[in-house]
């Protein structure tokens, strides 16, 4: 195997250097003019960067903050760096500036590359931070980078080199970063693409053919990097249309001639309320891969569109996923596969002792053999017992209740961990808590999560003001502008609630499965505040 990505890069550049790698769709908002690069066009870039880079003294150590939006410049510098054995720290481009801040802070990057209309908030953001990194604007790139104020580490960039930190969210507030190696993004690749070898699968991949087109952002490990090594090894073409627009999604899927298609639970729900269009079946799809379908529309959306969707299961801190790929696939059932090869998995109770079949409980997985850790992620950056308490008794925790069958098909049922799931985003209910509660009217505070048919999940926000306080619109106004500025938009409540008390234990934490009634939708509660048309990105 490869030692690094960009050693795969360039053995791809040099068996393909015609190829397709990066295809933008016509039309994009992002890049109207659209656009679409070969190897040998991005070997070319690459090259110069790697110049600049190693030029202002980068090297194995550094890390260099990519604040570059989902677009195929994003991935040139990630191979730059990559090349020199540096570290890349994908950002979400929709944070706030205390959101950068802290990320900037605790990733402790060198360097902040922003595009020119970021560079705002990446400058707030970076004047905040103890060691202060050098900021970039990439639309206006200089003859020279500023210089590294500390030396990289004299050594040549290998499997076990820091590849990117990738930051998911943690149940108490704050994002944890996994720190992820070249041999984890490699191992997640293969996974993949390895699952064609298995009788029966439905991911058999070509090379030199494949066209995958994913609409998650890159700060995601699907589109940062499952999607992008995958095709990197594969000598394939990465389609890149921005943010998901059900109304522009298949003129997208057959202009760029797109043979696989990534997605969460949002895409096939919105698609099938699309008028037909004849576009909808002059597609070349061969499978879409995601999470979260609604288990309601999933034959539909199969008989409507002509293709498989085929559900799957993984964590930023795996390098590799489980997934229902076989027939007869149990359609509709929130099935997410059976371990294979090498990769085992166990359902337990609290205790961690094994559950009957049939009975949910908390997935645990690892690799088999002597290192259960191999491939999985290096740990999480600056916290030691998080990272053990993760991997107690040699197994990955991870959260996800699930349970299986007496065929051992594994099947997904909630989360265990303080988590909202909306559109794709794992939303930290601590982190919008934290914001509510620092506002001098409010006493106490619980977010969970609400039903959305159209998002999966979403933000609801439980309130009790402090005594005196008047309970009403101008609050409910009040705080919801609170976190849509202090948060990245999504995160913003888009239901309140305000209660006179909530269920407290004895150390006065929130016992939120107590809050409603077992059946009750919080949504349909009198004194509800809808605030979902407000959710907008901002402009």
């Amino acid at each position: 195997m490869h030692q690094t990505v960009y050693e795969a890069f360039r053995q791809s550049f040099a068996v393909a250097p015609n190829n397709p790698y990066f295809c933008v769709p016509v039309g994009a908002p992002h890049l109207p003019e659209g656009l679409e690069w070969t190897y040998a066009q991005v070997g070319g870039m690459v090259d110069r960067l790697v110049d600049a880079y190693r030029a202002a003294g980068y090297g194995p150590g550094h890390r260099v903050a990519l604040l570059l939006e989902s677009r195929p410049d994003h991935f040139v510098h990630v191979l730059a760096l990559n090349a020199l054995g540096v570290s890349q720290v994908p950002v979400n481009p929709d944070y706030r500036v205390d959101e950068l801040r802290y990320l900037l802070e605790h990733s402790d990057a060198d360097l902040l590359v922003c595009r020119s209309h970021l560079m705002e908030l990446g400058t707030k953001a970076a004047q905040l931070v103890s060691r202060r990194p050098a900021l970039v604007d990439v639309d206006a790139w200089p003859d020279t980078l500023p210089s590294v104020q500390r030396a990289a580490r004299g050594e040549a960039p290998s499997s076990d080199t820091e590849a990117a930190l990738l930051y998911t969210s943690g149940t108490t507030g704050r994002p944890k970063a996994c720190i992820v190696t070249n041999e984890h993004l490699l191992l997640f690749a293969k996974w993949y693409i390895d699952f064609g070898l298995e009788r029966g699968s439905y991911f058999k991949l070509q090379y030199d053919v494949e066209r995958l087109m994913n609409p998650l952002p890159v700060y995601h490990v699907a589109a940062g990097a499952l999607c992008f090594v995958t095709m990197t090894l594969m000598r394939g073409c990465f389609i890149m249309p921005g943010r998901f627009s059900a109304s522009r999604w298949w003129k997208d899927v057959v202009s760029t001639r797109a043979t696989l298609l990534h997605y969460i639970g949002l895409v096939p729900a919105a698609l099938l309320k699309q008028p037909v269009s004849q576009l909808e079946r002059a597609h070349e799809v061969k499978w879409g891969l995601g999470a979260g379908i609604e288990p309601s529309i999933h034959a539909a959306f199969e008989e409507r569109f002509g293709f498989p969707n085929i559900e799957v299961w993984g964590m930023t801190e795996i390098a590799a996923f489980m997934a229902d790929d076989h027939e007869p696939r149990k359609v509709g059932q929130r099935a997410f596969g059976r371990p294979i090869r090498d990769f085992e998995a166990r359902i337990v109770d609290d205790d961690d002792r094994d559950v009957p079949v049939g009975t949910p409980g908390q997935l645990l997985v690892r690799r088999s053999g002597p290192n259960p850790r191999r491939g999985f992620f290096a740990g999480y950056l600056n916290d030691p017992d998080a990272t053990e308490t993760a991997w107690r008794d040699g197994w990955l925790h991870t959260g996800d209740i699930a349970y299986r069958d007496a065929d051992d098909m594994f099947y997904f049922v909630d989360r265990k961990k303080n988590i909202i799931r909306r559109s794709g985003e794992n939303i930290a209910a601590g982190e919008i808590e934290a914001v509510l509660q620092a506002d001098e009217a409010v006493a106490y505070v619980a977010v969970v999560a609400a039903p959305d048919e159209l998002r999966q999940e979403e933000v609801f926000a439980c309130v009790v003001p402090r005594q005196g306080v008047a309970a009403g619109s101008d609050l409910a106004e009040q705080l919801f502008e609170l976190c849509f500025e202090k948060l990245a938009y999504y995160k913003a409540p888009g239901w309140l609630l305000f209660l006179e008390s909530l269920p407290l234990t004895d150390t006065q934490k929130v016992r939120k499965p107590s809050i409603f009634e077992p059946g009750i939708d919080p949504r349909t509660l009198p004194g509800v505040y809808d605030f979902r048309d407000r959710k907008q990105q901002k402009r």
